[in-house]
């Protein structure tokens, strides 16, 4: 079998120069490091970004949180069921198309995201010790402009 040569593979480019390597690392540790203030509201990484979510943008239908808090939609619905029991989220049939179901925090929850955005806040600014803040700005900029390119949806 003859080999073909791979341009600029990760071999010839080292993993330090791959972009999804290390934005799957830095959430990892993200994560990781969260895990004990999450652990302690009782909410896992997909509880987190739910309620995150729903804190940042209000309502969601199931299929737009789904988007938002990058899940699955069948572990989307399974985590929204145990949150409704937990009293953290009410679903509502949305007014316009009774298939649909919009998702809101509850009091609960809302106090859940007052409990774990200090963290949230201290692990990100720690990623940025040390770096410039209009270098911070354009890796916003360029994360919000790769998310444009690869998205499957408007959100």
């Amino acid at each position: 079998m003859e080999k073909f040569p791979l341009e600029n593979d990760l071999v010839a480019r080292g993993l330090s120069a791959y972009a999804p390597y290390l934005m799957n690392r830095i959430t990892h540790r993200y994560n990781q490091t969260l895990g004990t203030t999450m652990a302690e509201a009782g909410l896992s990484t997909i509880k987190m970004r739910v309620v995150c979510a729903l804190a940042a943008k209000g309502s969601l239908t199931v299929n737009d949180l789904s988007v938002y808090a990058v899940a699955e939609q069948s572990t989307m619905s399974r985590t929204l069921e145990q949150m409704a029991r937990e009293g953290l989220v009410d679903r509502a049939m949305d007014e316009s198309d009774s298939r649909v179901r919009v998702i809101s925090l509850t009091q609960a929850g809302h106090d859940i995201y007052t409990r774990i955005w200090p963290a949230m806040a201290e692990a990100e600014a720690r990623m940025f010790d040390g770096i410039d803040p209009a270098d911070r700005a354009q890796l916003l900029e360029t994360l919000d402009g790769m998310l444009r390119n690869i998205r499957l949806n408007p959100l």
